[in-house]
C-alpha cells in the first residue's frame, strides 16, 4: 500500500468533519463530492446553495446532498458566532459590526465553526491567498500551546527506499517563515516530526537540522543558530529524536553519516529534514521533485491548534482531494 493509500485508509477509517469554504469553487466541488463518495471526511460546504447546486449539476455530482451546506448569508448562528468572535478580538478593538461582517466571510465563519467544536479542519485557497486562508485561523483558532512559528511541512515520495522512510521524506519549514530564528527552527523540528507521525504514518521520526556544516566543519552564525535550534530541540521536545548540524548528505546516507558525525544515531539515517530557512527549503523541494522526479505533497500547515490547510490556486481535484484526507489525519492527532 502506497503512502497515499495509507493516508486515505486513515482517514476513512475516522472521519472527520472537514470544513470547504470555497464550496462555489469547481474543482473543490468536485472533490468534495469525491471524497463524500469514498467516505473520506464527513464535508461542511459553505456557500450560496443555488450555486453550489447548479454547479453540482453541472458537473454531474451525485454526492453533494450527503454535505452538510451552510449560506453564509443566511446562517441561523450568525448572530452567536458574531458575538463570540467580537469578543475573542476586543482587545484588538473589533466591533460587533465588523464581527456581523466577518462571519459572513466563509473563511472567518469556516475557522468560527471550527471554534465552537463543529468542525475539525478547513481547507482554503483554489480561491484565496496564503494570507487570506491563514489571517482567520491564526486570529479565531490561534497557534498549538506553546508554539508561536507557523509553518509548513512537505512529504517528499521518492523512488530511493535505501533514504528516509522507505524512500519518504518530511521536510520543512517550505511555506511559511522566511528567516526563523533559534527558537522559531526548534518549533519548525517539533511540528514536523509530528506532522512525520499523524500525516505520514512514521513511527520513529528521526529528525536531522540541516546546514551547510556537519559538527563543527564550518564556523559562521547561520551554523550557530542550527545548533542552537538543535538545542532548543532536545529543551522542548526530550523525547525527540534530533541531531545538528548535519549537511544533507550526512543526514541521508549511512556511510557519510558515519564518517561525518560517528556516534550520531540520526546521520545516515533522517526522514525528517529541517531546513536552516524557507528559501533553501523551498528550492530544495522543487528541485528534488523536478530534477530526481520525487512526488511532493503539500505543504501541509503546521503550528495551528486545529488544522487549517492552503492549496495552490492553480490545484487540481486531486490535490483538493488529498489534502482532505491528510487534514483529516492531522485533525486526528490535534485532539
Amino acid at each position: 500500500m502506497s503512502l497515499i493509500e495509507k493516508i486515505i485508509a486513515r482517514a476513512q477509517a475516522n472521519r472527520q468533519r472537514i470544513v470547504l469554504p470555497e464550496a462555489t469553487e469547481e474543482r473543490t466541488l468536485i472533490a468534495a463530492d469525491r471524497a463524500l463518495a469514498d467516505k473520506l471526511a464527513d464535508i461542511i460546504l459553505i456557500g450560496n446553495p443555488d450555486e453550489v447546486h447548479a454547479l453540482a449539476r453541472k458537473n454531474g455530482l451525485t454526492h453533494i446532498d450527503e454535505a452538510t451546506l451552510i449560506d453564509p448569508d443566511n446562517y441561523e448562528r450568525s448572530e452567536e458566532l458574531a458575538q463570540l468572535l467580537c469578543e475573542l478580538r476586543k482587545k484588538k478593538g473589533m466591533t460587533i459590526e465588523e464581527a456581523r461582517r466577518l462571519v459572513r466571510n466563509p473563511l472567518y465563519l469556516g475557522c468560527m465553526i471550527i471554534k465552537t467544536e463543529g468542525a475539525d479542519g478547513q481547507i482554503s485557497g483554489a480561491l484565496s491567498t496564503t494570507g487570506d486562508t491563514l489571517r482567520p485561523a491564526l486570529q479565531i483558532i490561534k497557534c498549538t500551546p506553546g508554539i508561536t512559528c507557523v509553518s509548513g511541512a512537505m512529504l517528499l515520495i521518492t523512488d530511493r527506499p535505501e533514504y528516509g522512510e522507505d524512500g519518504v521524506l518530511v521536510v520543512g519549514d517550505v511555506a511559511v517563515t522566511p528567516m526563523p530564528d533559534a527558537d522559531q527552527l526548534a518549533q519548525i523540528a517539533v511540528c514536523t516530526a509530528q506532522t512525520a507521525k499523524s500525516v505520514a504514518g512514521f513511527d520513529d521520526p528521526r529528525v536531522a537540522m540541516l546546514s551547510f556544516s556537519t559538527k563543527g566543519s564550518a564556523k559562521h552564525e547561520v551554523v550557530d543558530k542550527v545548533v542552537e535550534a538543535t538545542r532548543l530541540a532536545k529543551e522542548r521536545c526530550p523525547e525527540l529524536k534530533v541531531d545538528g548540524e548535519l549537511q544533507a548528505d550526512a543526514a541521508l546516507v549511512p556511510s557519510v553519516g558515519e564518517k561525518k558525525a560517528p556516534g550520531s544515531a540520526i546521520a545516515g539515517h533522517a526522514n525528517v529534514l529541517v531546513y536552516p530557512n524557507l528559501e533553501v527549503g523551498n528550492i530544495s523541494y522543487k528541485l528534488v521533485q523536478r530534477l530526481g522526479g520525487a512526488i511532493a505533497i503539500g505543504p501541509i500547515l503546521q503550528g495551528i491548534a486545529r488544522p487549517v490547510n492552503d492549496l495552490s490556486r492553480g490545484c487540481s481535484v486531486d490535490d483538493i482531494y488529498y489534502l482532505i484526507a491528510i487534514t483529516a489525519c492531522q485533525a486526528m492527532d490535534a485532539k
